[in-house]
């Protein structure tokens, strides 16, 4: 009896730290868990004389874990999910998801060209998870999983961080997109240069497009000019079509409708494939809707 009261206190304790690690209060942890403000203090501390160590840097407005804490942070969330979700788990080993929610994090680009598919199965499949798709990219859909606000992310990384991990499901190829009437659409065979004389629209700086067309670009020696940053590809198509510049996208966005308002140049000798896939926290507990809906992204895209 004695030790199961051990490990049921223990548990809370353990809760209650990665909690208030979560939200950096002890007050928004203790409103979350339903407890009280010194509740948790008092858990936090006796965590704290059991593992011989300081986890909270207690100074400034907010709590931010030592290195200590966030050593234990990081072994302890996936337990502690893992089992605050087992009845959601074990229903569905049983082959029965019927309760639980689902929030995905992903670009416009993404949301609007990959994701289709696999929420419509997905939803057709499990109506009772409620599903939400934030619409995030780059730092802000990182730091969404970080927070554990979302249970992964869908996108595509160039560089990934020590903290996450992405496993890549779907490949495209680049092109260049041009006016109707534009010279490089009648040229038999483009390059970097002549692709440099015309302005171009571009994502946002800070998204990795920008950062892929000036490294193709500088490898080959070769100055270009962005006359204009737009965000999204439905977006950027549409002013291309208009005449306002040119662009490399992905072949993803493209529709047989854009290739009547719109010329398609492949350019994959100059500029690397594009990979989309799954981004999680490092160590975080999936919930059976996430490996169930990354099943179904696998089935969609032809990986067993």
């Amino acid at each position: 009896m004695a030790n199961s009261y051990y490990k049921q206190n223990h548990l809370k304790k353990l809760r209650a730290f990665c909690q208030t690690a979560k939200l950096g209060s002890m007050t928004k942890a203790a409103k979350s868990l339903f407890a009280s403000q010194p509740t948790i203090s008092l858990q936090i501390h006796a965590l704290e004389e059991e593992m011989d160590t300081i986890l909270f840097d207690r100074r400034g407005p907010k709590l931010t874990l030592t290195t200590e804490g966030s050593i234990l942070y990081d072994l302890c969330l996936p337990h502690v999910q893992a089992i605050d979700r087992l009845k959601e788990t074990f229903d569905a080993h049983c082959g029965n998801l019927t309760s639980g929610e689902l929030n995905i994090a992903a670009g416009e680009s993404t949301i609007l060209y990959i994701l289709p598919k696999p929420v419509r199965l997905f939803s057709e499949q499990y109506p009772a998870i409620k599903l939400r798709l934030a619409n995030e990219t780059g730092r802000d859909g990182m730091e969404l999983l970080r927070s554990d606000k979302v249970d992964f992310a869908v996108g595509s990384m160039l560089e990934v961080p020590d903290d996450l991990d992405y496993d890549p499901i779907v490949t495209y190829n680049p092109v260049v997109i041009t006016p109707l009437d534009h010279p490089l659409g009648k040229v038999d065979k483009i390059t970097i240069k002549e692709i440099g004389k015309y302005g171009l629209i571009l994502p946002p700086r800070h998204l990795s497009t920008w950062h892929i067309v000036k490294m193709v670009f500088a490898q080959h020696n070769v100055n270009f000019q962005v006359t204009l940053e737009a965000g999204g590809w439905e977006v950027i198509k549409r002013y291309v079509s208009l005449g306002q510049g040119i662009s490399i996208v992905t072949d993803v966005c493209i529709t047989d409708e854009d290739r009547s308002r719109i010329v398609v140049i492949p350019v994959d000798q100059y500029f690397p494939k594009r990979s989309y896939g799954i981004v999680t926290h490092k160590g975080k507990f999936l919930s059976a809707p996430s490996q169930r809906f990354i099943e179904i992204m696998n089935e969609c895209f032809g990986r067993d």
